[in-house]
């Protein structure tokens, strides 16, 4: 029986407290992986999912701190090289999505300063921190969406942000292919969670569902497993990719 064995690897995952990020914790550690989690500000989540972790048998611990700002960044993964010595998989999951429909022409400069500044200069911050301080033969998956790849009205920031993230891969696992270490992402469509709640009111949920072959949103585990398996020596000869996980929607343009 195969199985994805990840026994005494040390993660770090951003935005662990709730949504997919919580459930890339949790799947890293019933793999057997040790995992500390960033957080912002939802202590009680953050501390709520180490518990969980702990009761697995598995060393995890949490850190809260404003990732788009580096000093909170090399404090996060000084707490790392304190806890774990080092790292050998980085899950870059932070980010943020503005429900309201913000035109270009309307959009403040702020709106897209801080998605530019919480989506992807967080995202540089911290994999240059991982990079630095991680094992040969390491895994770096990030979080991208659908929306980096076709673009989405009306979020045009957010589609920038992710579309970034795309490119970003692309460089970094040629940079660090020489160690082994594979770079991938990993882009949802509509998944499951607190931040869809806005478009999913009021019979949104079934007009968004009717538009992906599959019928349905993606749950958090549907985006985790594709993570997981990005970080085990399954995927160890894929880098610099993208994986969709979309129910089908991207192909329907």
């Amino acid at each position: 029986m195969l199985d994805i064995d990840l026994l005494g690897k040390r993660a770090v995952v951003t935005g662990g407290s709730r949504g997919v990020g919580r459930a890339v914790a949790l799947m890293l550690g019933r793999a057997g992986a040790r995992v500390g989690i960033s957080y912002r500000s939802r202590h009680d989540d953050a501390a709520s999912v180490v518990g969980e972790l702990e009761q697995l048998g598995v060393p995890a611990w949490h850190h809260a701190g404003d990732l788009s700002a580096r000093d909170d960044v090399e404090e996060l993964f000084g707490r790392a090289r304190e806890e774990f010595d080092g790292i050998d998989i980085f899950v870059g999951n932070a980010g943020i999505w503005t429900p309201d429909h913000m035109p270009v022409t309307v959009m403040s400069d702020d709106q897209w300063h801080r998605t530019m500044s919480i989506n992807l200069d967080s995202i540089f911050f911290c994999t240059r921190e991982a990079a630095r301080m991680m094992s040969d033969e390491g895994r770096i998956v990030l979080i991208s969406s659908t929306a980096g790849q076709r673009g989405e009205a009306g979020h045009a920031d957010y589609a920038a942000s992710k579309g970034a993230l795309i490119s970003f891969v692309k460089g970094v696992a040629i940079e660090l292919a020489g160690q082994g270490t594979t770079v991938n992402c990993v882009a949802p469509g509509w998944i499951d969670t607190e931040m869809a709640e806005l478009p999913y009111a009021d019979g949104g949920r079934r007009k968004i569902e009717a538009g992906i072959p599959l019928g349905r949103v993606a749950s958090v585990d549907d985006v985790a497993g594709p993570v997981i398996f990005l970080c085990s020596g399954y995927a160890r000869h894929i880098t610099g990719e993208t994986i969709n996980v979309n129910g089908g929607s991207v192909m329907c343009g």
